[in-house]
């Protein structure tokens, strides 16, 4: 309600041209306030809103309450792509409160703009390659546009090139070009003028790019080359060159390589340079024979598919005396005893050295310059031999010579024909008179055992506490010798090191000689060990004796008996009493008896039990010190369990105890105390102590089980194998009977006598051994057989037959015959035993041949029947 009119001049209509710069001024207007605004605006105006939005725009002030639209320039207005008019609403308030809003239209006008390029020309310059030899063709489509959509002409200058643009904007090339023959390069300037006049221009670059379309060609004119031998690798022989004529303005860019086959030249594939690359020996074949080297050299523009030239050249190796003497092997490698009488030949040289030279003025050579470490022990005989000899005897003992062993020694070996290249060894030097080749000679000087070891003392003495840890050193002994190199001496024990309980209680390191304890000493058993300790140095022996003193040490802990009791004792029992007789008596290896102390450790509630005496004694009682009081409930515990400790320190004071080793034994003692009768009787009131000794498991006793289990398995194995070998004798003795015979009750016997089966088996059957070719006879039921005499016929015994003498109730006889046997094959013989004998048949217990004879058989047969052999005895068990 407050709204006055305090703007201006608006509403109204502005215009304002496309792309005006920022700072244009669009429409200016004054603000009115009322008299009550002394102090003028409040809020300046201010462009609240646009439609369409843009910020394109502002307002500032161009003096007092005077005001004008500017443009910002951002954006830049475009009168083709954006809006053609804006709507600014303006804000103002003066100080009194008024307000007042109104509006400014800003029409955009059009104006005419200068054509643009498009693509890549409208930001860079365009560069355009074009090959040599190529055909008249467009090379590039010039894009451009106007603003305004009018029609563009394009025009190209300089006007003399040949190239041309079309109303189009292509830009056609008008020639085939020639790299080597026209410009390289060529500038255009494109220009694009709209109907008005407006132009723009760009710059176009066009590049001719060449292409390998010539040959190379060889400027080098020389093809022969001359070079000695042994040249080093990378020598220069010659410097190939050649020219492309692609390349005129520039260096030319070929590859040289080498076609022919070669093994001492390269050739740098880029500069042409012909290089020494392998050794150029003249004195080996091929070219002790052909000295002359041809080469096929080619040039080419482009490592692969390019075009190419050839040439050939000859190198020519010149010889030279480039072989000194050698010798194989060049080092030699000597021994020599320390005691070498002077004289003694020790090495020939001329054996292993020559010279490969070919011409006989160059394989001649000499030994000379005997040098090095020690060579005034040693000579060459002369030049030409090179025997080398000893010409003092050396002494490595010799302060002189003390910690020398190996002498160096360097021989020359020098070629007397006079040399014109000397880079072949790398001792070679240019100033040298003669080439020259050096052997090193490495003599060892063996050292002699010539001296004893010595031990630093005759003897040694160490005192050690018996309580010495196992594996602790003890002591040292240490023994030299005079020799050099020093000796290695080891050490060993070879008396003394062991007792009757350990066969070795020391044991002596054997390099460094250190002596220590594999076994617990023990004083009271020995308090002294003498060894015999040895030295040496793997030829010669030194011995020294070493005296270990045991020192006593408290050690051993008091051992009492009994170490557990467990007795009763009535709630009664008086004061002073010895408790049930108790008596404990003690023992130590290494304390005297008065050295004890007794005293309870745990358990003794209420202190109703003490020791008498309590110390000075190997022996002590149990007293009851003070009476039980069960009724006021004093005493609770009807079980005391007593853990008594006897110590050995009681002859020690005060103060020693705190610095000696003492030791403690224990002993445990179970007492249960028996409550008086409830009940009143009229009998004497008396009490029975019950000792019970009890045997407690411990847990270290863990073998106990053990060896008791091992023992039953062993005894039970044992059983079983005896009861084996029983049924084995039984089964092996009295074979069982057959079951034809199971309803007779037989008494088998058992003869090994070759009587009584003589008279008891019956040999119904003969035939010829097939081995032996010797005839025997067999029983036919049993299988049993013998050699048959010759003088001897075929004995047909009557059948043993024993039998039970079970009868029945009348009295008759129950004789049970037996079946006759089954039909064999081969049993002729034993029908006409039987025919003849009618009474024979086979006895129920056969009994069969024993000793050598029955063995023997018993081999025929199984030989027979190894060979394939029919057996001639009929089946059956012998």
């Amino acid at each position: 309600g407050r709204r006055t009119q305090l703007l201006k001049g608006l509403p109204a209509t502005s215009t304002v041209e496309e792309n005006a710069a920022a700072g244009i001024s669009v429409y200016a207007f004054n603000v009115t306030v009322s008299p009550l605004a002394s102090e003028g605006v409040a809020i300046i105006p201010t462009i609240v809103n646009s439609n369409p939005l843009t910020e394109a725009f502002d307002i500032e002030p161009i003096g007092k309450l005077k005001y004008r639209v500017v443009t910002t320039g951002n954006p830049i207005l475009d009168y083709e792509t954006m809006p053609k008019s804006f709507d600014l609403q303006i804000f103002v308030e003066d100080t009194a409160g008024r307000t007042d809003l109104n509006t400014l239209t800003v029409q955009v006008t059009d104006q005419n703009e200068r054509p643009v390029f498009r693509g890549n020309l409208a930001i860079q310059t365009v560069t355009i390659y074009v090959l040599e030899g190529a055909p008249p063709e467009c090379i590039y489509q010039v894009d451009a546009a106007d603003p305004e959509n009018a029609e563009l002409k394009y025009s190209l200058q300089p006007v003399p090139v040949p190239f041309l643009v079309l109303e189009s904007g292509a830009i056609f090339s008008t020639k085939k070009f020639d790299y080597e023959k026209d410009p390289h390069r060529y500038f255009l300037n494109i220009t694009v003028t709209d109907p008005g006049g407006l132009n723009s221009t760009r710059t176009v670059n066009i590049n001719i790019i060449n292409i390998n379309d010539e040959r190379p060609y060889f400027t080098t004119k020389q093809r022969i080359y001359r070079i000695r031998e042994e040249q080093s690798p990378g020598t220069v022989v010659a410097n190939i060159t050649a020219k492309d004529p692609d390349d005129e303005d520039s260096p030319s860019r070929l590859f040289y390589s080498i076609q022919s086959s070669n093994r001492y030249f390269s050739i740098n594939p880029l500069t042409g340079v012909l290089q020494v690359t392998g050794r150029i020996d003249r004195d080996a074949l091929p070219l002790r024979l052909h000295p002359n080297i041809s080469l096929i050299v080619r040039v080419e523009d482009s490592p692969t598919s390019g075009h190419t030239s050839e040439t050939e050249i000859t190198v020519i190796i010149d010889d030279i005396n480039d072989n000194p003497p050698e010798c194989n092997p060049s080092t030699f490698r000597k021994e020599a005893n320390e005691n070498t009488t002077p004289g003694t030949f020790l090495l020939g040289l001329r054996n292993y050295c020559k010279d490969i030279d070919v011409d006989p003025s160059n394989n001649r050579f000499n030994f000379t310059g005997l040098s090095g470490f020690g060579s005034n022990n040693f000579a060459l005989e002369s030049t030409v031999s090179g025997r080398l000899v000893m010409t003092e005897s050396i002494d490595l003992e010799n302060p002189a010579n003390t910690g020398v062993e190996v002498y160096s020694l360097a021989v020359r070996v020098q070629d007397i024909a006079w040399p014109y290249y000397s880079s072949k060894y790398p001792f070679y030097t240019s100033f040298d008179i003669s080439l020259y080749y050096i052997i090193y000679i490495y003599i060892r000087i063996k050292p002699v055992n010539e001296f004893f070891p010595v031990f630093s003392n005759l003897s040694y003495e160490f005192n050690v506490p018996e309580i010495t840890k196992v594996g602790s050193s003890i002591g040292r002994v240490n023994a030299r010798d005079k020799d050099w190199p020093p000796s290695v001496i080891t050490y060993s024990i070879v008396a003394g090191g062991g007792t009757g309980d350990y066969t070795n209680i020391f044991w002596i390191n054997p390099t460094k000689g250190d002596v220590k304890v594999l076994a617990r000493l023990d004083y009271e058993t020995t308090q002294k060990h003498i060894l015999i300790v040895q030295a040496s140095d793997q030829e010669k022996t030194a011995t020294a004796s070493v005296t270990v003193n045991v020192l006593e040490i408290n050690d051993e802990e008091p051992i009492c008996s009994p170490n557990f009791y467990s007795f009763q004792i009535p709630v009664s029992l008086a004061v002073g009493n010895n408790i049930d007789g108790f008596r404990i008596e003690c023992q130590d290896r290494d304390s005297d008896p008065r050295s004890f102390r007794y005293f309870i450790n745990e358990g003794n509630v209420n202190n109703h039990f003490t020791f008498s005496p309590s110390s000075g004694s190997n022996t002590s009682r149990l007293i009851l010190a003070s009476r039980f009081d069960y009724e006021s409930g004093l005493d609770t515990n009807w079980i005391y369990r007593l853990y008594i400790h006897i110590t050995d320190d009681n002859l020690l004071s005060a103060r020693d105890r705190n610095i000696h080793l003492i030791k403690t034994g224990t002993v445990t003692l179970s007492i249960k105390v028996i409550p008086n009768p409830t009940t009143v009787t009229t009998m004497t009131p008396s009490f029975t102590v019950v000792t019970k000794r009890e045997n407690l498991y411990s847990e270290s006793a863990w073998y106990v089980p053990f060896v008791i289990t091992l023992g039953s398995l062993l005894l039970l194995g044992l059983l079983g194998y005896l009861g084996f070998l029983l049924a084995t004798w039984v089964r092996t003795c009295c074979p069982p009977a057959d079951k034809a015979d199971a309803p007779r009750i037989h008494f088998t016997f058992c003869l090994s006598s070759q009587t009584m089966t003589k008279l008891n088996t019956l040999f119904d059957g003969e035939a010829r051994d097939p081995v032996t070719g010797k005839m025997y006879e067999f029983n036919t039921r049993s299988g049993a057989r013998r050699w048959k005499k010759s003088d001897e016929p075929l004995q047909l015994a009557p059948v043993v037959q024993v039998t039970s003498s079970a009868t029945d109730n009348s009295g008759q006889e129950k004789d049970r015959a037996e079946a006759p046997p089954k039909k064999e094959p081969s049993v002729k013989r034993k029908e006409l035993t039987a025919e003849t004998n009618p009474s024979a048949k086979a006895l129920s217990g056969q009994l069969e041949i024993s000793g050598q004879d029955g063995l023997a058989l018993q081999k025929q047969k199984e030989v027979s029947e190894e060979k394939g052999l029919a057996s001639p005895a009929p089946h059956g068990r012998c």
